[in-house]
């Protein structure tokens, strides 16, 4: 149960870590990566909202028998990210360094699922 604990622990410090500091990078973004963001609306939803999920992880690290069926969303916010830049970089739209962050993605998806799977055993 620790190692499940410490999983989405790290998950949502690691979100956060990276999702926070984008707050304050919208211009730097349209400067080193034009265009300019043209919806903001867009931009700071997708941190807002994936932000709010790195709670959720911590909500999940407290207490993860309890909150098991929060990991098969929280494992699909994921994969909702690594699957997009993993498109988008076969197409050319994003990155090297993006496609690395969403491959991260997909691996701590497979994690919770796995985690997910094994906790069932305990119910």
């Amino acid at each position: 149960m620790t190692s499940t604990r410490r999983l989405f622990l790290i998950a949502g410090i690691y979100g956060l870590a990276v999702l926070l500091p984008q707050y304050f990078m919208e211009g730097w973004v349209g400067r080193d990566f034009p265009p300019a963001i043209m919806h903001p609306e867009y931009f700071y939803g997708f941190l807002g909202v994936g932000s709010v999920w790195q709670l959720a992880f911590f909500i999940i690290a407290h207490d993860p028998l309890r909150y098991r069926l929060m990991m098969i969303p929280g494992a699909l916010e994921k994969v909702s990210f690594g699957a997009a830049m993993v498109v988008l970089y076969s197409l050319g739209r994003v990155t090297s360094t993006l496609l690395g962050f969403g491959i991260f993605d997909l691996v701590l998806a497979a994690l919770f699922i796995r985690t997910y799977v094994r906790l069932g055993r305990y119910e």
